[in-house]
Formats: C-alpha cells, structure tokens, sequence
C-alpha cells in the first residue's frame, strides 16, 4: 500500500513528543508499505534532516514555515474563531504543495497528524483519511485554564479552549480520528458524538529503553523527564520543586531532584539548587531513567498519556505520577506507576518507595511487564496498520 503522512513538524530527531511517534510508526510500516512524507519546516535546521528522513520515507516534502510567520498568521484570531493552535499552521505554500502532491502521486490513505492539520484534508473525500489526534486537545486546554493563577492568561486561555473545543466537530469529516488513551476517546465521544473515533498508544522503543538490569539498591535520586519549554512539564517541577519535594526531604534530606530535557525555559533554570540539578538536552535517556531511583510526573494539566511514563516503566523504573494520563495506561496505581493527586500524598508515596527495595522492585517489575505486552513500537504500529487497511476497504 502507499500512505501519505501529513505532520506538522518534521518527525527528526525523534526525540519526545509528537516528533517521537511519528517516526517510530513510519519506521516500521515502512518495511512493508511505500511511505511519502509532506511536512512543515520550522528552522533551517529542520530542513537539513530530509537525507534522514529518506532512509524511511520514498519521498519527503518540506515546506517551509518560519516562526515570524506563524506568529502573524495568529494575529488573525483578533477577527477570526479559529484556534490559535491551526492559525499557526495555515499557509497557502502548503495549500499548494499538498495539491501537487495528489496531483503527482495516488494514495491509498492518508495519516494526518494533529488537530493542526485538520483543515488542509477536511474536505478531501476522493481519498480515506486518518485524523490522528496526539490527544483530546480541548481537555488539554480545559485543564490548562483551571491551573490558571493568572488572570489575564486565564481568559486567554479560555477562549482558546472554547474555540479548540467547537474546531474539534471537524473530526465528523475524516472517516476516522484517532487518540492515545482511553480516557481521551470517552471525553470526545461525549462531547462530540463522533462514531468513527479509535485509541491509538503512544509507545515505548524497547529496543533503547530495555527492560531488566535496573539497580534498585540506591535510593537517592528523584527524576522528571521531558522537553522543559512545555508548559505542562514547566508546571508540574515548579510544582514538584515548590510542594512536593520539601516533604520528601523530611524523611530523605539527601535526595537529589534531576530535570532532565532539552529547552528548559528560565523558570525551569531558575529551580537548580544544590539538591535540584537542571540537565538540558540528554541524548542517552535510557541511562538517565536507570540511575534514577523513582521518576516522578506531578502534571497538574495536559492529556493523553506521558511518555516519560512509559519510558520509565519499560526500564522497570517505579514510578510516582498524578492522573493526567493515567487513566490512559489501563491500569491499577501500583502496575508500575502509582497514581497520587495531591502533594502530601505524592510524597508519601515516594518516600514509601524509597523506604523499601523490595517495593520499588516489585513495582518497576509489575511495570515492565504492562509495556512489553501493550505499548511496543511494533504493536502500536501495527494497530495503526490495522485502521488504515480498515478505511480503505
């Protein structure tokens, strides 16, 4: 079969997020299907990546969008509903390169990534067409503005959810839409009532997060992991840093907090101290999850599920994380992650697992166990094989 992926961002490095799970499921249909690639380009440095992307993809079409650019396509929310989010993204450059692309090329289906894209495929019913939603966005942004201190970002914040939240109808329009948790697809189906809607993991590269081989003797080291310009992840080390790990230190006053991830903003900067230790871009994670104690998520906004907790679990690593995305892992808090909502508690759960060995090791098994079962790259790719063989027939 030939397939289009249709992205927002250049898939390389495939380091976190979007980028991440893009090139993971392109890596591996493409052992068996012909992949094109149309996407944008945000930097000069996005550009340089196309040889890489070949390796996967028969071909790779960029268009260039600069920050500058996006930036004044927004100022058009001033007398235009459309979220800021698919504002950023409009350009008539890619209107025309998509066209050239189906004009040059017949697809059997067409994978569009993020509520972002919608818009360039929405009415294109001459061919079968995936919206793949990284998560429920409207939830993303609803819970975004409750976290709100500040008044004036509050309101902002709550115009762009209404806007996300009425833009989402265009799922209607694609023969079927895709999230990565449970939770997400019950949250759409409700506001939406959109029939054609399917989970679709996030998932882990066992390959490079490994399972086994974890040292659970130590018991000294807390770590968060993520891109640290994400507000989400900003907000939940201010969090952790401010309620949560003085508390531990209550019991453990040697322990060291590690924040570890590429773009930590200046508030994230401003939380080094002596027990608090700001790493930057990390190229080998896996070593930094298996000199990790227990990681931590304390996200206090955000959707879907973490990768950091996947990750983590993999690794057999224990992990401490709040309910943003939880519900997503289908599973019990204890099964490799332990779910906990507010601060006291968290800590407590922390400090519980760093009191015991034998509970850190049965918790990192018991996640190690979940991830190898359900959320490899292989067995995800494969799902999204599965749904698009099921819009082409």
């Amino acid at each position: 079969m030939k397939f289009l992926f249709f992205a927002n961002r250049v898939p390389y490095p495939p380091y976190r997020g979007d980028k991440l799970k893009i090139y993971n499921l392109a890596k591996r249909l493409s052992k068996k299907h012909e992949l094109h690639l149309l996407t944008f380009a945000q930097t000069q440095e996005d550009l340089t990546y196309k040889a890489e992307l070949e390796k996967i993809f028969t071909k790779v079409h960029l268009v260039y969008l600069p920050k500058w650019r996006s930036a004044l396509n927004c100022l058009a929310a001033v007398w235009d509903g459309t979220p800021l989010q698919v504002l950023y993204f409009r350009s008539a450059a890619m209107h025309s390169k998509l066209t050239e692309v189906l004009q040059n090329d017949q697809f059997d289906a067409i994978h569009v990534q993020h509520l972002r894209m919608s818009p360039y495929l929405a009415h294109e019913k001459s061919i079968p067409r995936i919206l793949d939603m990284p998560d429920a966005f409207s939830l993303y942004w609803q819970r975004r503005m409750k976290a709100q201190q500040n008044p004036l970002l509050k309101i902002f914040e709550t115009i762009e959810q209404k806007r996300v939240l009425k833009y989402e109808r265009i799922m209607h329009h694609y023969n079927m839409s895709l999230v990565c948790s449970a939770e997400d697809l019950a949250y759409l189906k409700e506001e939406h009532r959109v029939p054609h809607i399917h989970v679709l993991p996030n998932g882990v590269d066992l390959d490079t997060f490994k399972a086994g081989g974890h040292d659970y003797s130590h018991n000294h080291t807390l770590l968060f992991t993520g891109n640290m310009d994400y507000a989400p992840n900003v907000d939940a080390v201010q969090y952790f840093v401010q309620d949560i790990l003085p508390l531990i230190k209550q019991q453990h006053p040697q322990v060291k907090f590690i924040i570890a991830g590429q773009r930590p903003v200046k508030k994230v900067q401003d939380l080094a101290s002596a027990h608090v230790q700001v790493t930057g871009f990390i190229k080998d994670l896996a070593a930094v999850y298996n000199d990790a104690s227990v990681v931590v998520a304390p996200l206090r906004f955000g959707a879907g599920t973490q990768n950091k907790v996947l990750e983590a679990m993999a690794m057999g690593v224990p992990v401490v994380c709040s309910n943003i995305g939880f519900k997503g892992l289908g599973i019990e808090s204890g099964q490799g992650a332990i779910m906990q909502t507010d601060a006291q508690a968290f800590a407590n759960s922390v400090v519980e697992l760093l009191n015991n060995q034998s509970l850190r090791e049965a918790t990192g098994k018991q996640g190690m166990d979940v991830i190898q079962s359900r959320f490899g790259w292989d067995s995800v790719a494969t799902t999204l094989e599965g749904y698009l063989m099921a819009i082409i027939s």
